[in-house]
């Protein structure tokens, strides 16, 4: 089971390889998970960003697991291909589960995306089928219109209390949400513009576990 705690989401950079030496900060940082996400993309690029990333940040923490976004055949592929892929980030719109568990078999990862009691409620259903659940949008963000309302802090208890894998909220979350969101029981923080837009990447990851961990507590 990966790390959830510090999920890190690759976001827009000047250039792939900006995106990779981000990914590697992080991996320092002990961000347990790193997905490629990279909107648009053709399958060929993502399938060249997922192999840099996931060979860089093997390099800089062989713990970390790397996850491709949405596209089951590019994540096959890299693993076909022996690159430090673990598997993927899927969403409601993508691959159903079952068809995804049965194409990357038994070892991969595999989240879904959620966001409403509904869905959550749903992803119990496959539950034997996927590793984590993502849940969101936190706050409103710029980097994906999911359609769904903000939930706000006061919405998780509920909704980690209900799924039946581990939940990781999503949505504009910074390092300085850590604390109080680690208090409502989620398993795990996404981030995507606090992480790539950070000054030193790899210290803010630092700061966000150590803000997740003391709400854990």
């Amino acid at each position: 089971m990966p790390d959830l705690r510090c999920y890190f989401v690759t976001g827009a950079a000047d250039s792939p390889a900006e995106v990779v030496r981000i990914a590697a900060a992080a991996a320092r940082g002990g961000a347990g998970v790193v997905q490629v996400r990279s909107k648009p993309i053709t399958a060929r690029d993502l399938y060249l960003l997922g192999k840099e990333v996931a060979r860089a940040v093997a390099a800089a923490n062989p713990q970390t697991q790397v996850l491709i976004d949405d596209r089951v055949d590019v994540a096959l592929a890299l693993r076909h291909d022996g690159e430090p892929v673990h598997g993927v980030h899927i969403g409601q719109d993508d691959l159903p589960v079952a068809q995804a568990r049965a194409v990357l078999g038994p070892e991969a990862i595999i989240g879904l995306t959620t966001g409403t009691r509904e869905l959550v409620e749903n992803a119990n259903q496959v539950a034997d089928l996927i590793d984590y659940i993502g849940c969101g949008p936190f706050r409103a963000t710029p980097t994906k219109d999911s359609g769904r309302a903000p939930l706000g802090l006061e919405a998780y208890p509920e909704l980690a209390e209900l799924s039946r894998v581990p939940l990781v909220a999503i949505g504009d979350v910074t390092a300085d949400d850590a604390a109080d969101l680690a208090a409502t029981g989620v398993a795990g923080l996404a981030v995507v513009r606090g992480i790539m837009h950070a000054t030193d990447p790899e210290a803010y990851c630092r700061t966000l576990l150590a803000g997740f961990d003391e709400g854990s507590r």
